[in-house]
């Protein structure tokens, strides 16, 4: 069992909300289980959810050991762009999720890569092998895997230093009047509902910084972007285009509540990918066509560009 310690730096209402700030990759009904198991102390006193905890106070939390899980290879078709004997590039369909968590268990894209690849790197452990950076379960387009660890070093490396290159494109609601631009957040747990992502205070999130371009504008009211990241934050480009006042078309989570077109989730699709080869250093770049219910979207739009 691992104990996590915490001190307040400001006034909570709510115990389990410090607690759901402070224990990363924790929604709130796991934070509650902790609280009714009875693993949290608020100054060396068991805590309830609902207390307020003062400024200066300090939590402790008792976590219990993980259950040992692991992940079982799965005959599911997958787009194989590129492959080679230090890393994969994949064209992940919408509706797959990357790996497992939150209740998934198989299907997952680990489950399809583990019956598909030979190796796969062991840095994220044995719940997540090889995955360098993730996409949404229903944001379709391309993603790196690597098949070693020396492989997967340098990829992630290269994220973080943002010479990784990813673009998207999503169909957003409503006419984009700027032809370009940056939005730069701060972007964390939404305080209302800790399954979203929010723009918050720089002291409450993680800076997000994306440009955007348009495409094309349709008369209908939507607009054709694309984005590039500068960084890669949770939902990033879905709260960002948000943010703006144009959600991106299909978005069950923060998009319109009424969509005009029949969709399973987001317009939104990882175009291309630029990196260089972790073993040689060769620029590479990838490309991954709009997947075929997207690009039936756009043909039902009209083709006369709004002014």
């Amino acid at each position: 069992m691992e104990i996590k310690r915490f001190t307040a730096r400001e006034e909570y209402a709510r115990a389990d909300v410090f607690l759901s700030k402070n224990l990363t990759g924790y929604t709130r009904s796991a934070v509650k289980k902790l609280f009714d198991g009875g693993l949290v102390t608020i100054n060396g006193k068991a805590s309830k959810a609902s207390q307020t905890v003062p400024s200066g106070a300090c939590a402790e939390v008792a976590l219990p050991d993980a259950a040992e899980c692991t992940v079982k290879p799965e005959d599911i078709p997958i787009e194989i762009v590129y492959e080679d004997d230090d890393m994969a590039v994949v064209n992940k369909p919408q509706g797959m999720t990357v790996h497992m968590g939150n209740g998934n268990t198989d299907g997952t894209l680990v489950n399809a890569l583990l019956f598909r690849l030979d190796k796969l790197s062991g840095i994220n452990g044995v719940i997540r092998p090889g995955i360098v950076h993730r996409i949404d379960k229903d944001t379709s387009g391309l993603l790196v895997v690597a098949k070693n660890d020396q492989a997967h070093l340098s990829l992630s490396r290269q994220i973080e230093e943002k010479s990784c290159k990813r673009t998207y494109v999503a169909l957003l609601e409503g006419i984009v009047k700027k032809d370009s631009g940056t939005v730069t957040t701060y972007i964390g747990r939404d305080a209302r509902d800790r399954t979203k992502m929010a723009v918050v205070e720089p002291d409450k999130g993680k800076l997000a910084i994306t440009d955007y371009t348009v495409l094309k504008r349709y008369k209908e009211g939507f607009t054709l972007c694309r984005f590039d990241l500068q960084t890669g934050r949770t939902h990033q480009i879905r709260v960002h285009a948000k943010y703006l006042g144009f959600p991106v078309v299909g978005d069950p989570v923060y998009g319109v509540k009424k969509q005009k077109f029949n969709l399973n989730g987001q317009l939104l699709h990882a175009v291309r990918l630029k990196l260089s080869h972790p073993k040689t250093g060769e620029e590479m770049t990838f490309e991954a066509p709009l997947p075929e219910y997207f690009a039936k979207t756009l043909k039902k739009l009209n083709e006369i560009v709004a002014n």
